[in-house]
This record gives structure tokens, C-alpha cells and sequence, in this order.
């Protein structure tokens, strides 16, 4: 069984996880953390990037959403110009915000990934709701020293991460 605190994947940007490997791993919804995985902490709108990419995915057949422990009114001011559904005040790593995702697009936890720079909220939510969990490299950021503990604390999570999946590359079973 694999841990709570471990990612199926980790890509280094929220745009890396290809439609086909989405496809492949059965995913039509993904739930996509703000801060440090779409944009920088505290950037209030979408940039045209993330815009682009949205609109990519969803002209892919993805149905996205945000799921936030941020406020409505800073969710919302992200998420309406994208037309995106959101969760704000999400309480991550509580498994409500993919209860909430699954019930408004009428689907099932497997079908979906969460998708976020934090192990111990956006990978927890994930493992704890049977998503699949994909972690992304945060976005850089001057972090306050709650953050960098936290970072400090995954940095074991995420050695271990990379050493069973060298082996996987490398043929041998883990």
C-alpha cells in the first residue's frame, strides 16, 4: 500500500501531465491547487499562460476546477475570468473539495487528480479521497519559515518518491 504522503506522479510544472498520460491513467477531472502551482502565492489573476493551458484542457475534453484553503472572494477573482467551478475555503487535506468536484461534474474520485505543490495538503486530500495525486515543483517564492519547514519536511517524501520510481525506470520491481 502505497503511503498517504506519496504522489503517483510528480511533474515539475502543472502543464507537464500530457492529455494522453491523463487518458491513460483514466482522469477526465483535474483539481488544481492556486498558489504555487498555477501561479506565484498571492497573484491575484490567471496570467495568459495559465489561460492558454486551461483552455487547452478543456478543448482536450478535461473538466477543471480549483479547490483552495484561500477565501471565496480571492478564489473567485481567479477562477470566474477562466469560467472555472472552485472550492474555496477547501480544508485541505479534507477529502470535501473532491466530494464537492465529484458530485458537480457527476463523477467518481478515480476519475479525478488533484493536482498541487503540497504533499501534506494537496497529496494528503488526494490519497485520503482516492484521487490520483500529482505534485508539481512550487512555483519560486520568497516563503515564510512555516513554508520552508514544511518544504523541510517533504524533502524525505519526495527521496523516496524519486528513488522507487529510478527503479521502475531501471526495470527493477519496487
Amino acid at each position: 500500500m502505497k503511503s498517504l504522503f506519496m504522489p503517483d506522479r510528480m511533474f515539475p510544472t502543472v502543464g507537464d501531465p500530457s492529455p494522453s498520460y491523463l487518458r491513460e491513467n483514466g482522469i477526465d477531472v483535474l483539481i488544481l491547487d492556486i498558489d504555487n502551482t498555477l501561479v506565484t502565492y498571492g497573484e491575484a489573476e490567471p496570467t495568459a499562460h495559465v489561460a492558454q493551458w486551461v483552455e487547452r484542457m478543456k478543448s482536450e475534453g478535461f473538466s477543471l476546477a480549483v479547490a483552495s484553503n484561500n477565501k471565496p472572494e480571492r478564489v473567485a477573482r481567479f477562477c470566474e475570468p477562466l469560467g472555472l467551478f472552485f472550492v474555496a475555503k477547501s480544508r485541505k487535506p479534507s477529502r470535501r473539495c473532491v466530494t464537492v468536484c465529484c458530485a458537480h461534474f457527476a463523477t467518481v474520485p478515480s476519475r479525478c487528480a488533484v493536482v498541487g505543490d503540497q504533499i501534506f495538503t494537496d497529496i494528503l486530500c488526494a490519497r485520503r479521497s482516492g484521487a490520483h495525486a500529482i505534485l508539481v515543483t512550487p512555483l519560486p517564492y520568497p516563503e515564510s519559515l512555516f513554508f520552508k519547514f514544511k518544504r523541510l519536511l517533504e524533502k524525505p517524501i519526495i527521496r523516496r518518491y524519486r528513488k522507487l520510481h529510478s527503479r521502475d525506470r531501471k526495470g527493477v520491481s519496487s
